[in-house]
């Protein structure tokens, strides 16, 4: 059900007047234009949230870029969320997981044709993607967890809500989860409902369609997750998705919202036991020694399932035991689009990388059609919406 998640804690609710009157001070300035907001020459799609982790902007960040990377030169902008270093950075296949992040490294990991780099301050985060001879040939920036980072007006704003966390049941922080009031999804162009049920029926779609409450100039779209097969962290082995059937699972995750992986996998195994960190947990000594407890305990046949975003941590943790590691699979997730709706969400996000990047195939192939001396006046790159002004 929409929503099951979510935990209000009533009794900071005063609290939670007091945050949603500091936040909502910082949100009028930037409407007033005390705080100002800079647009880039360069196309910038953002993907954030509004409550506090667990949307699942990763994998949503890495379909833009499987949906981008063989037309456009792409670059990942991240804050770098817990990295031990400052200032802008630019990783490359031989940068630490400490320096830039476990979301960062995972995506350099697995898409080496992509910049990748972090920094706190995301205006001047571009401005070095854009004018460093390394990266200057970046056509789009995709900015990972930026739509509470105002100083940057996006092309794109792309806001996720989780389908088990929909905003418009959920309060501030710190009686809920919320960053800021669910009105300020209106400064979205297109919103996503993550992690949906497979089995939605007609009637709820129009049912969150019309909870969601969104403005003409807003496109709604909904996505659910799809597992890939496993792939051992210490090892080559690949595993199918019915070779759970008979084995007792030990869920490790570090992420902060892993109840819906837990209700997904369970009818696919025979038991599942599900060892929870905090989002972003570095594994330390004592945790290891936990880990290795319950597994040794774990009667089999067993399975050690971990996320991605784990397995950046737990490859670099010393202590696990030879047989943690022997047993030891990364899940992939992967989003899908539901309602046939992937076409029409490729096409919002081709157009407009189409309309303001003269570097792309994309534009490359459509200018072959035109005429050598046409008088075009929209060769300048420019920073457009989707909405309608």
């Amino acid at each position: 059900m929409e929503g099951d998640f979510i935990k209000i804690n009533e009794w900071l609710t005063p609290l939670s007047w007091i945050y949603g009157m500091a936040v909502g001070l910082r949100n009028q300035c930037f409407e007033l234009g005390i705080l100002k907001s800079r647009s880039f020459d360069t196309p910038v799609i953002s993907v954030g949230n509004i409550t506090v982790g667990g949307a699942g902007k990763t994998p949503h960040v890495e379909y833009l870029i499987r949906l981008l990377q063989d037309k456009v030169k792409v670059a990942v902008l991240s804050r770098g969320y817990k990295r031990k270093s400052r200032g802008f950075l630019l990783a490359d296949d031989e940068t630490p997981v400490e320096q830039i992040g476990d979301e960062p490294f995972q995506m350099k990991q697995k898409f080496e044709n992509v910049y990748v780099a972090v920094d706190r301050d995301r205006c001047r985060g571009i401005e070095m993607l854009t004018q460093n001879e390394t990266t200057k040939d970046t056509d789009v920036i995709l900015l990972d967890d930026a739509f509470q980072h105002r100083y940057v007006k996006p092309g794109v704003n792309i806001l996720l809500i989780d389908y088990h966390r929909l905003i418009i049941y959920d309060k501030l922080l710190p009686a809920g989860r919320l960053r800021e009031k669910k009105e300020e999804k209106s400064r979205a162009d297109v919103v996503i409902i993550t992690k949906c049920p497979n089995d939605l029926k007609a009637i709820d779609y129009r049912v969150l369609t019309k909870a969601m409450n969104l403005y003409p100039y807003q496109d709604l779209f909904f996505t659910t997750l799809e597992y890939c097969n496993l792939r051992q962290l210490f090892g080559d082995n690949v595993l199918q998705l019915d070779a759970l059937a008979d084995k007792n699972i030990l869920l490790l995750t570090g992420i902060a919202s892993p109840k819906q992986m837990e209700v997904d996998l369970k009818p696919k195994c025979k038991t599942i036991n599900s060892m929870a960190y905090p989002d972003h947990h570095r594994y330390s000594k004592v945790d290891v020694r936990k880990i290795n407890e319950a597994f040794c305990n774990l009667q089999a046949p067993k399975i050690i399932v971990t996320t991605e975003k784990d397995a950046t941590r737990l490859q670099a943790t010393e202590g696990l035991s030879e047989e943690v590691k022997e047993n030891l699979y990364i899940l992939p997730i992967r989003i899908k689009f539901m309602l046939d709706q992937e076409e029409t969400f490729n096409e919002k996000i081709l157009s407009y990388v189409r309309k303001n990047s003269r570097n792309s195939i994309l534009v490359k192939g459509k200018d072959e059609h035109k005429p050598q001396n046409s008088n075009n006046t929209g060769n300048r790159p420019r920073t457009i919406s989707f909405r309608n002004h």
